[in-house]
Order: C-alpha cells, then sequence, then structure tokens
C-alpha cells in the first residue's frame, strides 16, 4: 500500500460522508470506499489540540533551555572556559540523546517534544559557549546563524517540531539580521523581508505532501515576511538615505531566487502561485519603498496622500490573498494573521499619515469606516472563495506522484 496520507477529522469526515452519498449514488462499490478510507489516517494541524501537559512541559523546556543560555551569558565565572564548554556539551549530549532514546521508546509525545526543545536551546549555549572561548562576540548574528543551522538539521533529521521551531525563528532572525549588521538602511529591510517570504513561500509548497507539519509553519512564516514587507515598504521615508547593496544581500537574494526556481519547476500549476505571489510583493513593496515623499507627516502634499492611499489598497489586496490562501490550504492561522495584519496596518496609516488630514473625532469616524468597508470587502471575498472551492471541479495534480488533489 502507498504511505498513508494524513487528514484533519472534518476532511476525514467529509471523505466518509461524499463515499456513502457515491455508493447510494452506484459511482463506487463499498469495497472500493473501503479501499480510498484506508489510504487516509486521522492527524491534526499543527498546535489544533494542545493539552495543559503539553504546555507546561513546553514551557519547562523554553525556561531550561533559555536558561542554560543565559548561564553561557553570565559566564559562568566559577569555571575555566575550557570546563564551561565541556559542561554545556555534556548538557547537550545527554538531551539530545535523552529525547530520541524517549522517543525510540515511543515516551508520551509532550514529554519528547520537551526534551527535544530543550536539546536544541542546548544547542544555543553551546555555540556561544564556543565563541566565548574563542573570543568571538556573542553578539554576532553568525553566532545566530549557526544556531539556527544545527537546530533545523535536528528537526529534519528527526522529523521533530520542537527543534524545527527553534532552528525557524532563530533563522529568521539571522536572515534579517546578518546582511544589516554592518549596512543597516530601510530600502535593505523591505527587501530582506520580501526576499525572506520568497524563500519560505516557496519551502512551502516544496513541503507539501511530504512533510505536511514543516509546510504548515514555512507557509505562516512565508504570510507573515510578506505582511510585514509590505507594512515597512509604507512607512514614510523608508527609503530614505544611501543603500549599500552587501554581499549578503546579493547571497540571500540569489538563495531566494534559486528556492524559487525549483519550487516552480518541480510544483507547477496552481501551487506555483503562491511563491510566485510573494516575489510579486517584494517587487511591490521595492516600488513602494523608493517612492520616496519626504517623512514631514505635518506637511502632506498630493503625492504623500496617493502614496498612502495605495499603501492601503496594496495592503488590503494582500491581506485577502493570506486569508483565501488560509481557506484553501485548510490553514486558519494564515486566517486569523491576516485579519490582525489589517487592522493593525490601517491603524497605523491613519494615525500616522491621515491624522494631520481628518483630526479629532473625524478620524475616529473615518477608520471606524475604512474598518467596515475593508471588513465588508474581506468577507465576501472569504465567501466568494469558499463558494468556488465548493462547486469548483476542477483537479490540480500533483507532478511527483500524480495523484489528484
Amino acid at each position: 500500500m502507498d504511505t498513508l496520507r494524513t487528514a484533519t477529522p472534518q476532511q476525514l469526515a467529509w471523505l466518509r460522508d461524499e463515499l456513502g452519498h457515491w455508493q447510494d449514488t452506484g459511482l463506487i462499490e463499498p469495497d472500493q470506499a473501503d479501499g480510498i478510507l484506508v489510504r487516509y489516517r486521522a492527524g491534526d494541524r499543527p498546535g489544533a489540540r494542545l493539552s495543559l501537559g503539553g504546555v507546561l512541559l513546553a514551557l519547562g523546556g523554553t525556561f531550561v533551555g533559555v536558561g542554560l543560555v543565559w548561564l553561557v551569558g553570565a559566564n559562568l565565572d566559577r569555571f575555566s572556559p575550557g570546563s564551561r564548554f565541556l559542561v554545556v556539551a555534556v548538557l547537550w549530549l545527554v538531551l539530545l540523546g535523552g529525547g530520541e532514546l524517549l522517543a525510540h521508546r515511543r515516551a508520551s509525545r509532550p514529554v519528547v517534544g520537551a526534551v527535544r526543545l530543550m536539546a536544541a536551546l542546548g544547542f544555543g549555549a553551546l555555540v556561544f559557549q564556543a565563541a566565548q572561548s574563542l573570543q568571538v562576540p556573542a553578539f554576532e548574528p553568525r553566532l545566530v546563524g549557526l544556531w539556527a543551522a544545527g537546530a533545523l538539521l535536528h528537526g529534519y533529521l528527526t522529523r521533530a517540531t520542537a527543534p524545527f521551531l527553534v532552528g525557524l525563528a532563530a533563522g529568521a532572525s539571522w536572515w534579517i539580521a546578518q546582511p544589516l549588521w554592518s549596512d543597516p538602511s530601510g530600502l535593505a529591510v523591505v527587501v530582506l523581508l520580501g526576499a525572506g517570504a520568497v524563500l519560505a513561500a516557496s519551502l512551502a509548497v516544496l513541503h507539501d505532501g511530504r512533510l505536511d507539519r514543516f509546510a504548515w509553519f514555512w507557509r505562516l512564516l512565508g504570510a507573515g515576511f510578506a505582511l510585514v514587507t509590505l507594512f515597512a515598504a509604507a512607512v514614510p521615508g523608508v527609503g530614505s538615505g544611501d543603500v549599500r547593496w552587501s554581499a549578503w544581500i546579493g547571497a540571500e537574494l540569489a538563495a531566494a531566487a534559486a528556492v524559487l526556481a525549483v519550487a516552480v519547476a518541480a510544483r507547477r500549476g496552481r501551487r506555483a502561485l503562491e511563491p510566485l505571489g510573494a516575489l510579486l510583493v517584494l517587487a511591490a513593496a521595492a516600488l513602494l519603498a523608493a517612492w520616496d515623499t519626504g517623512t514631514d507627516v505635518g506637511d502632506l502634499d498630493a503625492a504623500d496622500t496617493a502614496r498612502a492611499a495605495l499603501s492601503v489598497a496594496a495592503y488590503a489586496v494582500l491581506a485577502v490573498a493570506v486569508a483565501a490562501l488560509g481557506t484553501l490550504r485548510d490553514h486558519r492561522a494564515l486566517t486569523g494573521l491576516a485579519m490582525t495584519g489589517l487592522v493593525v496596518f490601517t491603524t497605523f496609516q491613519s494615525f500616522a499619515v491621515f491624522a494631520p488630514i481628518v483630526t479629532g473625532a473625524w478620524l475616529f469616524v473615518v477608520l471606524g469606516t475604512v474598518f467596515l468597508g475593508t471588513g465588508y470587502l474581506f468577507d465576501r471575498a472569504r465567501r466568494g472563495l469558499a463558494h468556488v472551492l465548493d462547486t469548483d471541479t476542477d483537479t490540480d495534480t500533483d507532478t511527483d506522484t500524480g495523484a489528484t488533489r
């Protein structure tokens, strides 16, 4: 039998109803329905079910792991550099081996996750302790990059979510901090955020059908990067000043382009639209950031108003697109992220840009009207997409397996 596919309980319930309907209409036989159903197993979205014990174990693991990093930062003055490194290395190896031993013995998943989380955080302590022993400044971004690489490797080798999330968080921080370490600029921030959105969206579609749990988080990171990209690009004066295109920026852009090309080639059809949409966000944000109308919000002209209006329109389109993607992928976190981003962005634009034009109580009236209008359009778009998905008979074929999705 082929590898079992994971489906949410809601998806399995829908499938059972459809199979029953197809049997009643004579489209398939009962044994065929059973053969279809056994190909799927029940599973949950990441974070769909959280127990109190699991939450406490995750919090405990986080506190212990952060405590290890903190102890390294405090230098552990009672020990020599070599002794400190040895202590941290032994602790990390014990946690790393203990987590895999527990997983091998099929211990409780929250317990295994907590130990793996401590191991991933302990690896960060090991990296920073090694840097201290070598007289490397502990605040350099490259150390965070090494931590991210090790945690991601741990997560992928063990197919474990906890170390993967540690690596994802550390990697996202490194992605922005490393190129800006020597030459920070507003436009560079926008470009790096947009490139991160392209990379994460491309990796999400490449993980689909292979590592769906990791794809869930890559997709969430890509959407978050895209929303923050357009938010940053809309800030007045973000593109002012000199911009120095460093080798790090070029390397990250090249990496995002390479992964995008692989994703588009491997995932033809609708799936390729996701990373291409992120690329469109990067281009739009770069153009918006380069449109510098000045930073004096007390003296707005027609260009300032036009730029702000265009920013709001572009962000509303992006928020609706992210919400639509959440509906399409059964990814509720994307819908919540899009709604939150739209509210925060609209509020920021209203008070930072339009407040000098519309003041006092009228500002709240205008702001409320904008919220009502965007909320109405948002809801209409969501309902329209749901209707299309319910009535659409087109199929999306996976080019790798030939399976119809």
